[in-house]
């Protein structure tokens, strides 16, 4: 009988495209969640935790720009 639809892989697709789906938008919203509170710190002059929010923020920018990347090249190749 012929298989019309493979269920395993698709169904290891959309467990993916979850955990890919929701994970970056965890980290994105780290990423605003650091710049907004690195601009509320500078103002209330506290230069330290003002780096550690700017650090977080870039991180995310990184980690939300390395998977866009992967996304692309994943796609790409196949």
């Amino acid at each position: 009988m012929a298989v019309v639809v493979e269920t395993k892989e698709l169904l290891e697709t959309v467990i993916a495209s979850v955990v890919a789906g929701v994970g970056i938008t965890v980290v994105f919203s780290v990423g605003i969640w650091g710049a907004a509170r690195f601009a509320d710190l500078s103002r209330a002059e506290r230069p330290l935790a003002a780096a550690a929010a700017a650090a977080a923020a870039a991180l995310a920018g990184l980690i939300t720009a390395a998977a866009v990347v992967f996304g692309v090249v994943i796609m790409s190749s196949k």
